[in-house]
């Protein structure tokens, strides 16, 4: 049998002496010495040892010839019992490794801190990392870890010599999958990280403290809001807010949108705070820059408002200030658009905005009383105060500005001037003569009569106002007019009110934005810039803005292409939001109703205000019965696209200074769409509210035909009761209705079956004659009874 030391195993196992004879003492092998033989029964009785220790199941082996049947049953007893003991203990240290990891949170840590947590707050404690050896000594406090201890090994559970020398090196052990915790192999335990700092960072750990009270947040609620949204603003789960939206009686989903008020008070009964604003919206830098590039504020040529009522001589009056002729060239001599224009007077420089004076441009007065510093405000001598006159009266009261008044036609021979001011002090508009503060100014466009004291008037009362501007800044004002053009694209007529607008430079306006490529003054002429109460129409726009709609010079392409994308996101939320209100509502309107037929509609225009006031004044025009619906409202030409639309929703296509192109005619005719051009307002209200009309059920009237008197009543066996009857009055015809009267109270309603004369059927009988009368499914007659015969006709309605 071969001999070898336990330093030699230890070489050829690769690993320390000391360690192998710790594991050779654990095994049972009786070794104290590097220098100690070892037999195959020793190395045979250490392999067992290792495998038990590490739950293998040990090997069934092959008895040597001349070892006895006894001595091999006592060894498999010892194994059997080795096994059973590692395995009691393995258990045991498993129950108290579970046990430690309950009472892991204590109160106080082991080391007393600086600062007392407070009360209710549990902190993590961590103990210190073991030495290097003794794990069995971490498990169970203060029981100093002996190299013999045959408990303590086994519970490391080693399996080879790298194992013990990384454990004698003080590093944590690897283990299969690459992670390198010590105690990887046992169930339900994790050491705690780190290396030699692993104790600095459990002292900081050990710090935390958790917060006592909610945090409350600030939520800044947009128009409209999704659930999802709303509950990530407030960092809760949706589920949240949908349970607090379902306490408050609304059942909803996790997409759906809340509107600014419900959302508010979701946020305020789940305890935090709501702001009626939008901390996310690019726009709020947009403001700051304007504010850090506004230069010094210099004086500028007021604005100025014409309004009055229709053909009271508004444009005639700008006609002969600027000695042009404007009215003959607006159809039917109204005015159907907003004409600015600036003119340079010996007094200075005056801008003047001439609004349509009808009652179908309330918007267009509304924007031009936004866009002002002084009304004028014109009434006709001969006519006095009318309602457009009360309107623009009070836009004017509305936006705060000062109100000249300007009486025309006083060289008719039936003006009544004094009258007139009669008629607007009841207005709350007061002349100065009166005691008030509102100049009345008679004038004559014809004469030129009053002119010059009007714009006396007008210029004393800018100087009043001191109005001023900065010139040197980033342009800013209001977008007057807007269409668009075939060959030059999105055309805008703006009236800057701030600052000098540039060619080239990048504007934004409303949901469109763009570079200007060109500028024109009123008359036509390429422009390089122009300052403050100058109109002026520029070209480059990427889309036709919104008559009415705020524009601004930004410095940064890339930011109003930012802000743009941003409005037009939430135009379109707010406008699906109101969509979906307004069919709800509907639905439930009409519930139980018959449905109201409808009258679709698509409107081309030629500008976006005449396209406006067209729209509006096509709504009002609905009623219970019949209703304008407006598939589509837009500027420009008439498309094919249009058409194509048109023939979808069997709509009438309206062009108002619009023509259609050659496709768009051939489709038109092809599919046999109706296409209507329309160059003054009231025409075209007309024409659809007469088409209106011929929707509307017919109403039936009923028409009283004769009457009769029963003189005897005759009874036959197969035909029934028959009224032998005297027209007294009118006549009778068959198959016609009639009441029957008793005492002169109706009695029954019915139809006329038959009318005889002579025993011959005839198909009527005039006044003055005889007949037999045979009721339809009616006998109680009797003399005396009188018979009204009428007939029920259809009425055509009109709106």
């Amino acid at each position: 049998m071969a001999v070898t030391t336990v330093a030699q195993l230890a070489t050829e196992l690769n690993r320390p002496a000391a360690t192998l004879l710790e594991q050779l003492q654990s095994a049972g092998v009786a070794k104290s010495s590097p220098d100690d033989s070892l037999t195959e029964s020793d190395k045979e009785r250490l392999l067992d040892y290792l495998r038990t220790s590490h739950g293998t199941k040990p090997v069934l082996r092959v008895v040597k010839a001349g070892e006895s049947e006894a001595e091999e049953q006592k060894r498999a007893a010892d194994l059997e019992r080795r096994r059973k003991a590692a395995e009691a203990e393995a258990s045991a240290i498993r129950d108290m490794m579970s046990r430690k990891s309950k009472v892991m949170v204590a109160k106080k840590p082991e080391e007393p801190k600086p600062v007392e947590p407070k009360e209710g707050i549990k902190g993590t404690i961590h103990k210190a990392k073991p030495v290097a050896g003794a794990a069995a000594a971490a498990a169970t406090p203060g029981a100093p870890a002996k190299p013999g201890d045959k408990k303590s090994v086994k519970s490391e559970k080693l399996s080879s010599s790298w194992a013990d020398e990384a454990k004698k090196r003080g590093g944590p052990t690897p283990t299969k999958g690459g992670r390198t915790d010590a105690n990887a192999g046992r169930a339900g335990w994790k050491a705690p990280r780190g290396g030699r700092r692993g104790d600095s960072r459990d002292q900081q750990n050990s710090n935390f403290q958790a917060p006592t009270e909610p945090v409350v947040q600030e939520v800044h609620v947009p128009e409209t809001i999704s659930v999802a949204d709303l509950a990530h603003k407030m960092a809760v789960k949706a589920s949240e807010v949908i349970k607090q939206l379902m306490k408050l009686g609304q059942m909803v989903t996790i997409n759906q949108q809340l509107d600014q008020e419900t959302a508010m008070i979701v946020v305020e009964e789940m305890g935090h705070k709501a702001l009626a604003a939008k901390l996310d919206d690019p726009e709020a830098f947009s403001e700051e820059e304007q504010a850090a590039a506004s230069g010094e504020a210099l004086s500028r040529a007021p604005v100025v408002t014409v309004m009055g009522h229709v053909d009271h001589g508004k444009t005639s009056l700008l006609d002969y200030i600027r000695r042009a002729k404007v009215a003959a060239g607006e159809a039917g001599g109204i005015t159907q658009h907003i004409g600015a224009y600036h003119v340079e007077t010996p007094r200075g420089m005056i801008t003047f905005l001439d609004t349509p004076g009808h009652a179908a441009f309330t918007a267009m007065r509304a924007r031009g009383a936004k866009a002002t510093d002084i009304v004028i405000l014109v009434v006709a001598a001969d006519d006095g105060v009318m309602p457009q006159t009360k309107e623009a009266i009070h836009h004017a009261k509305a936006a705060g500005v000062p109100i000249v008044v300007a009486m025309t036609k006083i060289d008719k021979p039936d003006s009544n001037p004094e009258r007139v001011k009669s008629e607007l002090v009841a207005e709350e508009v007061v002349p100065e003569d009166f005691g008030g503060d509102s100049p009345f100014v008679g004038v004559s466009s014809k004469t030129g009569q009053g002119i010059d004291d009007l714009l006396e008037q007008v210029l004393l009362q800018a100087e009043v106002l001191e109005l001023k501007a900065p010139v040197e800044a980033m342009a800013k004002g209001i977008v007057i007019e807007a269409r668009l053009d075939k060959g030059r694209g999105p055309v805008a007529s703006v009236l800057i009110q701030s600052g000098t607008l540039k060619r080239g430079d990048v504007i934004l306006a409303g949901s469109s934005f763009g570079r200007v490529r060109a500028m024109l003054d009123e008359d036509g002429k390429n422009i390089a810039e122009a300052g403050p109460s100058i109109p002026v129409e520029i070209q480059g726009l990427t889309e036709v803005p919104q008559a009415g709609d705020d524009f601004m010079v930004l410095s940064d392409e890339r930011r109003a292409r930012e802000i743009a994308t941003f409005r037009q996101g939430k135009y379109r939320e707010v406008t699906l939001n109101k969509r979906q209100a307004a069919k709800l509502e509907n639905m439930f309107e009409n519930m139980g109703q018959g449905a109201a037929q409808a009258l679709p509609l698509i409107i081309k225009a030629d500008v976006q205000g005449s396209q406006e006031a067209l729209a509006s004044s096509l709504l009002k025009l609905s009623t219970e019965e019949v209703k304008v619906q407006i598939v589509h409202a837009a500027v420009g030409g008439i498309s094919e696209s249009d058409v194509n639309l048109a023939i979808a929703s069997k709509a009438i296509i309206i062009g108002f200074n619009t023509r259609a192109d050659a496709q768009a005619r051939k489709l038109a005719e092809h599919a046999g769409i109706d296409l209507r051009y329309y160059n003054i307002i009231y025409d075209a209200v007309d024409e659809v509210k007469a088409a209106m009309g011929g929707m509307l059920a017919p109403e039936q009237k009923e028409e009283v035909i004769g009457m009769a008197e029963i003189r005897t009543v005759f009874v036959a066996s197969k035909i029934g009761t028959v009224a032998g009857c005297m027209i007294t009055n009118g006549m009778v015809t068959r198959n016609a209705r009639f009441r029957l009267l008793r005492d002169n109270v109706v009695i029954y309603t019915g139809e006329v079956d038959s009318v005889k004369r002579l025993k011959d059927d005839v198909r009527e009988v005039k006044e003055g004659f005889e007949c037999g009368i045979k009721l339809k499914n009616y006998n109680d007659i009797s003399e005396g009874d009188q018979l009204e015969f009428f007939e029920v006709k259809e009425v055509a309605r009109t709106l």
